[in-house]
């Protein structure tokens, strides 16, 4: 990892009425870090990466991508970002070849390049066959692996992922988290937001937890551990967000399910 700053956020704030979704987050994250950003549904991680984005304005705090203030409403740093959302619309009428090569195109790539390299990477993926066939033929899995595709084809120094494993086979997760892992190595940064607890806790090599719109813990998984005394990530985040209901709410589910059952 190197001490190249990619990304800052300082007293970042955003409220949607009367309802504060991020009360005033900072946080600084260096090149080659594969930050995972986790916390309960509703604890303003979408948000945030949003904001990062430039999808999200209105908000208050400043936010500095690869040193510039993404406010000064400059939006070339947006060539230097990749992201795989949680829920993606792709254009179902477009073959895989016409969706990868425009999305190359609007990241400033060539023409004949961007084909060829979606036509490469697709190739990897074992997907040569479908190249040219219509995205609404896809599978989930196989839809996740274009969108994969979509957001590494120009070669983005700063990427945003969240849930990218969703819908993949056994062998493409781990292959995509060996990617993950060499790209890192080759300095690229990576800010991965999912619920999968354990696959935050293998490939992050920084957690950072988001509650209540504030950071309750930063660190690296063992930081963690010695902080809190607990084993596993989830069991951390369990701690730290207070959640300890689990076992009697699954109870009450399972006795639900089985009333009346005489079987």
């Amino acid at each position: 990892m190197g001490n190249q700053k990619v990304l800052a956020l300082k007293h970042l704030t955003k409220s949607f009425g009367q309802k504060h979704i991020l009360q005033g987050i900072t946080l600084d994250v260096y090149q080659g870090e594969i930050i995972g950003y986790i916390g309960p549904n509703g604890a303003g991680k979408s948000t945030t990466v949003k904001i990062m984005l430039g999808l999200v304005d209105d908000f208050e705090g400043e936010v500095e991508l690869f040193g510039y203030n993404i406010a000064d409403g400059d939006p070339t740093y947006k060539q230097r970002i990749g992201y795989v959302p949680e829920h993606a619309e792709v254009y179902d009428n477009l073959t895989a070849r016409e969706y990868l090569t425009f999305v190359g195109e609007l990241y400033g790539m060539e023409r004949d390049h961007a084909e060829e390299k979606a036509k490469d990477l697709m190739a990897i993926f074992e997907l040569t066959d479908v190249f040219d066939a219509r995205l609404s033929s896809f599978s989930k899995g196989m839809r996740q692996k274009v969108l994969i595709i979509a957001s590494l084809l120009h070669n983005p120094d700063l990427l945003f992922l969240d849930e990218p494993l969703s819908g993949l086979d056994a062998s493409s997760v781990m292959i995509v988290k060996e990617v993950l892992a060499q790209l890192a190595e080759q300095g690229k940064t990576i800010f991965y937001s999912s619920h999968i607890m354990d696959v935050v806790e293998k490939i992050s090599n920084r957690i950072v937890l988001l509650h209540d719109g504030q950071i309750v813990a930063d660190g690296s998984f063992e930081q963690l551990q010695q902080q809190n005394k607990e084993g596993t990530l989830e069991q951390i985040f369990n701690e730290l967000t207070g959640f300890n209901q689990h076992e009697a709410i699954a109870s009450s589910f399972v006795s639900v399910v089985q009333d009346g059952d005489t079987t």
